[in-house]
């Protein structure tokens, strides 16, 4: 019966900058000092304080706060094991539309089809750090 209470589906995160460590508690559905504890035990998950001290989160922190709670009470990871896990995946891999890499990388799209040494040569780096990642 614990099982099927803990396996909900992922809540829809609003739309917003910045979560208070209020909103982000009841968006995963733990307490808050749960997350103070977690920012002690996992680096990656470091919100920015506001001039008040009060703790903010950005879009980012609520997905990986989510993550963390899927990995240690869905899949059963220690706190150790959660960290390790975080720690070596692969980064996402970038699905940018030829518009969306073309403003990122401040070029027009004919650029990157005339010129796509530059491109590629991103791409190559990219593919050398997962292939070090791997092993």
């Amino acid at each position: 019966m614990r099982e099927a209470a803990v396996s909900e589906q992922r809540p829809e995160i609003p739309d917003k900058l910045y979560f208070r460590i209020g909103e982000v508690s009841r968006l995963a559905g733990i307490k808050p000092y749960v997350l103070r504890f977690w920012e002690t035990e996992f680096s990656s998950l470091g919100p920015k304080k506001s001039g008040k001290g009060h703790r903010l989160y950005r879009r980012k922190d609520v997905e990986l706060v989510l993550e963390i709670k899927r990995l240690l009470y869905e899949k059963r990871y220690t706190i150790e094991g959660a960290r390790k896990y975080l720690e070596t995946r692969p980064r996402e891999v970038s699905t940018k539309t030829p518009e969306a890499a073309a403003r990122t990388t401040g070029r027009s799209q004919g650029d990157l089809f005339r010129n796509p040494a530059p491109v590629l040569d991103e791409i190559r780096k990219e593919l050398t750090a997962i292939l070090e990642l791997l092993g």
